[in-house]
């Protein structure tokens, strides 16, 4: 029974090409070659290239190959490939309901070090998953498209604005498709939980003609050129980026309720580079490597004292690992909350 459930998720989750690659890019040893690591990540190659530099500083000898998949391909394609000579080293997500269910189905190898002892309960399980960065989950508007007297600041002010007389954002607000977006249909799935308004958020949206996108990079394009006013429920780092290099985005951490997306590590047990991989993990969460992360990188380190603030507060509210994320990775579950969040959002005339 559990071999035939976890046949149903990878095909749940696996894209119609059966998780086709992704960018690949080699990293070259700096000096002769004495290690090799594979990595498949979720994080933008160029992003995360400044992470690799540095550690190849410190390891010259480390050959790297870094593969940028999108989440629920990442899941899916080790599933598939996990006995082939290509299978990662280490996976690097923001699908942390995916990443726990590889832990809970023995996929994960653990590793205890002062390093990973250094992380937050909240942000870890079983020593087999690890934070190594955090993401606030934030609207993102453009600044020229939606006067700063207009900006929401809640999910209650995003709501009244969206049912606003003359509908001033009908086809102007985007999101995550959350049938092709692992991370779009957590933050949903999140909201549910969390937000007494979630249904008629979703519904709004639906009757405005939300654009719905599977990459958050395809959502702050489409924002940053003014196509869209706002994006709604996106991973803020990203949009940081782009403001640091001149965009004219505004970010918003809603005032309700701010979700905290963990980017997690885990080492695969079938790993043929384990020593490597552990070692990597640990240049990750050490003070360099979270200060790499937060000043080259622009993500946000998980411990702190490394450049930014890790133990959420204020309106601040994480999503933490554990055996809670697997809830809505239930076959029928997720089949029922996509038929609900389909007929408010992709067909509201249905309803």
């Amino acid at each position: 029974m559990k071999q035939l459930f976890a046949m149903l998720l990878v095909a749940l989750f696996a894209a119609p090409a059966q998780a086709a690659p992704g960018d690949v890019q080699r990293f070259p040893a700096q000096g002769p070659v004495t290690a090799q690591l594979r990595i498949h990540g979720t994080t933008d190659i160029e992003v995360f290239a400044v992470v690799i530099a540095d550690y190849q500083r410190l390891y010259p000898g480390t050959e790297v190959v870094y593969e940028d998949i999108i989440t629920q391909d990442l899941y899916a394609r080790y599933l598939r490939d996990r006995q082939l000579p290509t299978s990662p080293d280490v996976l690097i997500s923001s699908g942390m309901d995916l990443q726990t269910k590889l832990v809970n189905d023995g996929h994960a190898l653990a590793h205890r070090s002062p390093q990973t002892d250094a992380v937050p309960a909240w942000a870890k399980w079983r020593n087999e998953a690890f934070g190594i960065s955090y993401e606030p989950v934030a609207m993102v508007y453009n600044t020229r498209a939606l006067p700063a007297a207009k900006v929401p600041h809640t999910r209650r002010q995003l709501l009244d604005l969206l049912r606003a007389e003359g509908a001033p954002l009908r086809g102007k607000v985007g999101t995550y498709d959350i049938e092709r977006s692992s991370v779009g249909y957590l933050l949903a799935t999140q909201d549910a939980q969390r937000g007494s308004i979630a249904s008629a958020l979703l519904a709004a949206l639906g009757d405005n003609g939300v654009v719905r996108e599977e990459r958050t990079g395809v959502l702050l394009d489409k924002v940053s050129r003014g196509e869209l006013s706002l994006v709604y429920n996106v991973l803020g780092s990203y949009a940081q980026a782009r403001i640091d290099a001149g965009a004219s985005l505004g970010i918003v951490e809603p005032e309700d309720y701010t979700l905290v997306v963990l980017r997690t590590a885990v080492i695969p047990r079938t790993s043929a580079h384990v020593v490597e991989a552990k070692r990597f993990l640990d240049y990750l969460l050490s003070p360099r490597g979270q200060q790499v992360l937060s000043r080259e990188a622009r993500l946000m380190p998980i411990i702190q004292g490394n450049g930014g603030d890790s133990d959420p507060a204020r309106n601040l509210r994480p999503i933490q690992l554990g055996p809670g994320l697997l809830v809505y990775l239930d076959a029928l579950k997720r089949r029922q909350f996509l038929d609900v969040w389909r007929s408010s959002v992709v067909e509201p005339g249905k309803k």
